[in-house]
Order: C-alpha cells, then structure tokens, then sequence
C-alpha cells in the first residue's frame, strides 16, 4: 500500500473503538482538522470494551474508504490498538506527530479506561513516543450532540499543540452530555469498580447464554479531586496517565523483606 506523504503540516492519526462510520469519530475529525492533516483508521465493527487487545489469529485487511485534501479514512477489521499499530507501520512515511482516539459515545473514567478500546488507541499512540490522548462523551446514544465535546476536543488538543506533552503520558479526557458545562479539571483517577451480573439467558436452540450487565460503584464519591466527581459536577476531567505501571514504592518494601534473596535452592 502506497505510503502517505506529508505536505509539511502536521499528521494527525485518529482512530476510535466505535466504527469507523461512528459519529463520535467523525467529530473528532472535525475537532483536530484545523491543526494539520488527518489520517483515520477505524474499524469495521464497534469494539467497545477491547482494551488493548491486538489481532494475532486472524490476517488483517486494510481498505481506503475516502480520500480528500488533508483528509484520509480507512477500514480494518481490527482492534483499536491494531488501528493504530498498522497506520503506523503501513500507512506513514514517518511517525504522525499526534494520535487521538474518539470521541467515544459512553464515558471512560474510572476504571473503565482499564477495559476501553478508546483509551486502547491513545495507549498504542504513545507506546511509540507521539503525543497521545483519548477523548470520551457522557452519552451512549449513537445520535448523541456532539456540538460542546467538539468544542472541548479541539481546544484540550490546541492546549497539547502549544505546549507539547511529557514523555509517556498521555491523556484520559471525559466530557460531560449537554451545554451548560462549568469548564476543565485536572483529576486522578477515581477508585471505583464495575459490579457485574450476568443475566441467564435462553437462545432459540434451547442453550443457556449469558449476558453481561452491571453497575458502577464509585469508591470515592466525595473525592473532589477524582474524574468521576468532575462529570458528576458539570465538569470535564482531564486524567494524565502514565504507561509505566511501576508502583516504586513497594520495590523498597519487598527489598527488605528479603523477596530477591529467594533462591532456586530454598524452593520446595
């Protein structure tokens, strides 16, 4: 496949883990055009809660589906991690200088950036050293009103623009639904947990299925200084998250207790 060629403005790679035909995609789009060229690669399907799951049972297909001056858009059958890794090795002559994932329709704050396919495409974004972010809209509808996310995107990117992004970071944004939003907070990610039901199901062959419900229990209501307290008050969260899952601290706890002086003569 014909690599794509920079006309000295800057790359911008989109991705989503909605479709590629979603419309919280297509106002990303619209949200991060003014600031360069835009590459879309999204998926054939909708991949909500994929994580970073990568396609390695299956081959990849990759089809150019539009083409216009400072706009490209794609389909694959994978993953948007998968989007992302094959834009990067197939599509560009050089690495884009941003990736962006979004707008996904159905918030992932919390631990749900942990299950998001959304969250998944920014990871893979700065994975490779570019300045990455994943934004999601607090409505799940698919004709959700775009108009003040669109706003917020386009402005949090101009911010990452101007002043560039730490190595390794990379950026978990959640927009409240509606207008009236009061403006922009830097947060942590709330404690939190999905408690799962499966409800017991039939099918028209007889065969006992599953299906996944739940809810959301938030573990830190009156936290003010948490992304779900932010949505729940009008806000929109803005959590940078880190790729290095190292928690330094218990390195010099386990030390002295001695764990790395377990050796293959005292295993039983």
């Amino acid at each position: 496949m014909e690599k794509i060629k920079s006309n000295h403005r800057p790359m911008i790679l989109v991705t989503n883990d909605d479709g590629v035909d979603a419309k919280g995609l297509k106002s990303l789009v619209e949200a991060v055009r003014p600031f360069g060229d835009v590459v879309v690669v999204g998926s054939d399907q909708a991949m909500s809660g994929m994580s970073h799951a990568i396609t390695v049972k299956v081959p990849l297909h990759l089809t150019k589906i539009h083409e216009e001056e400072g706009l490209h858009i794609f389909r694959t059958n994978g993953t948007p991690a998968d989007c992302v890794k094959l834009a990067l090795h197939v599509l560009f002559e050089k690495k884009p200088d941003y990736v962006v994932s979004g707008i996904n329709h159905g918030t992932n704050s919390s631990v749900s950036m942990h299950y998001s396919g959304t969250v998944g495409g920014a990871r893979e974004g700065v994975l490779n050293g570019i300045p990455s972010m994943g934004f999601s809209l607090l409505e799940y509808s698919p004709d959700a009103d775009f108009s003040t996310a669109i706003e917020y995107a386009r402005a949090i990117f101009n911010h990452v623009v101007n002043h560039g992004m730490d190595e390794g970071i990379y950026y978990n944004v959640n927009i409240p639904a509606g207008k009236d939003i009061k403006g922009v907070k830097l947060c942590q990610q709330s404690k939190g947990r999905w408690v799962e039901e499966f409800e017991e199901r039939i099918d028209p062959r007889g065969r006992n299925y599953f299906w996944l419900t739940g809810h959301f229990e938030n573990h830190e209501v009156a936290n003010l200084e948490t992304d779900e307290w932010a949505l729940n008050n009008g806000y929109v969260s803005v959590v940078p998250c880190t790729i290095d899952a190292t928690h330094r601290p218990s390195l010099e706890v386990l030390r002295a207790q001695d764990l790395e002086k377990i050796a293959h003569s005292h295993l039983v």
